[in-house]
């Protein structure tokens, strides 16, 4: 009787290591562990290893735990039977049914759920021998479970790119922590994600902010106005400005001044810059990216599908989709968003949505408008009036000031913050 009871102990010991086993392998974080191989942790190798053949890992824990949780079932019944004859049966089933779900499954799976890292790389070098044991067995199993699945029809799933895409931002999205670093971090890693869904006319300069200068002008007033552009790069046109002739390098034309002998007047402003670059308004970041990257250029011309200009896109531009802004010492800072003691802020109407949303972390839609003023117009159907007043996807817009046809300005309060 002793000896029956010993061994059920030990069989639902085992139980609960097959149980927490189970649970730590499956949620066992993937990178963590690749990143301890690469440093030498020989247990983390295992664990990645035993993950390639997950089918086989699940297989021999699920044969051991069935194995070990029938043999304690039956010891049981065998001994409860010897004391009350027949009712024993049914203590049996009570008493280990309570005995398997507390001590052999909740118990340690809970436990492995919340140290799961440090639990698989413990099992790991227990778990991969006893699977290398049980692969013939798990092999034969396996070929049958293949048989029948494949007699019902089920076929394995394979997962694409846009599946493994979504994963990935999932696991970026669990981490919520409200430090600054992890905010910045966070947005960093969705907006490499986002690469390839984002369009260069979204990020680009309009032409309506552009610094351009007419070919024609004088040699001296090009150089005057070079040295007093914040940009190092100048469009040139000619006739209209619609008209991109060239690119005007400001290191380039400097080393031209320094090497013309003669008077400036007759330097060639023509024959320093350089070919402009046309690409569509529908090229995405990524794509540019590495067009850029190919082209060993930073500056490309955007236009749209009849060849007008719409604006310029820089390697700058993309970059900061990515880390945010980044401000030298010869950039324009113009105050685009207010924060205001009441929860709301005031938005200059040429401040991208998807700055808003990285910045602050909203939610507001950017497919039919970059701008938040594009926004305001494609949802209303018309260009407000200030003083005018809307409400979209759980934001209030005020209209605060309008030029002509362009919102210049306006007040706008995030749902949580909207007491109105």
């Amino acid at each position: 009787m002793i000896w029956s009871l010993a061994a059920i102990f030990v069989l639902l010991l085992l139980s609960a290591f097959f149980s927490g086993a189970e649970t730590a392998l499956t949620a066992a974080s993937r990178p963590l562990m690749r990143e301890m191989q690469k440093q030498g942790d020989s247990r983390a190798a295992l664990v990645n290893e035993m993950d390639r053949h997950r089918d086989r890992l699940i297989g021999t824990i699920l044969l051991g735990n069935n194995a070990v949780n029938i043999a304690a079932s039956a010891l049981a019944t065998s001994v409860l039977i010897s004391w009350f004859g027949q009712t024993g049966i049914a203590y049996a089933t009570l008493g280990m049914t309570l005995i398997v779900l507390i001590f052999s499954e909740i118990l340690p799976k809970t436990y492995a759920i919340r140290n799961a890292n440090a639990l698989a790389l413990a099992v790991a070098p227990v778990m991969r021998p006893l699977t290398r044991v049980l692969a013939p067995v798990m092999f034969g199993l396996n070929a049958v479970i293949g048989v029948i699945l494949k007699l019902c029809g089920v076929k394995e799933a394979e997962k694409s790119l846009a599946q493994h895409l979504t994963e990935l931002r999932g696991a970026i999205e669990m981490h919520t922590e409200e430090q600054e670093e992890v905010r910045h971090e966070r947005a960093m890693l969705k907006s490499v994600l986002e690469l390839a869904d984002v369009e260069v006319g979204e990020v680009m300069t309009h032409r309506r902010d552009l610094v351009t200068i007419d070919l024609d002008t004088p040699a001296e007033a090009i150089i005057a106005a070079v040295l007093e552009s914040p940009f190092t790069r100048i469009p040139l046109f000619r006739d209209n400005p619609d008209n991109i002739v060239g690119v005007l390098h400001a290191k380039a034309l400097f080393r031209a001044v320094q090497a013309h002998q003669g008077p400036v007047t007759e330097l060639d402003i023509a024959a320093v810059a350089g070919r402009p670059w046309f690409i569509p308004d529908t090229t995405s970041l990524l794509d540019q990216l590495q067009s850029f990257r190919t082209r060993r250029e930073h500056f490309a011309i955007v236009v749209d599908e009849y060849g007008s200009l719409l604006g310029i896109v820089t390697l700058e531009d993309i970059l900061e989709e990515i880390v945010g802004n980044i401000d030298d010492e010869h950039d324009i800072v113009i105050a685009g968003v207010r924060a205001q003691a009441d929860g709301s802020f005031i938005v200059a109407g040429d401040v991208t949505i998807r700055d808003l949303n990285r910045e602050f972390e909203w939610s507001l839609p950017d497919e039919d408008a970059a701008t938040v003023a594009g926004l305001v117009i494609h949802e209303s159907q018309r260009i407000p009036e200030p003083g005018q007043v809307f409400r979209f996807h759980g934001f209030r817009f005020e209209i605060l000031r309008r030029q002509q046809n362009r919102l210049i300005s306006l007040r706008v309060t995030p749902p949580e913050e909207d007491g109105r």
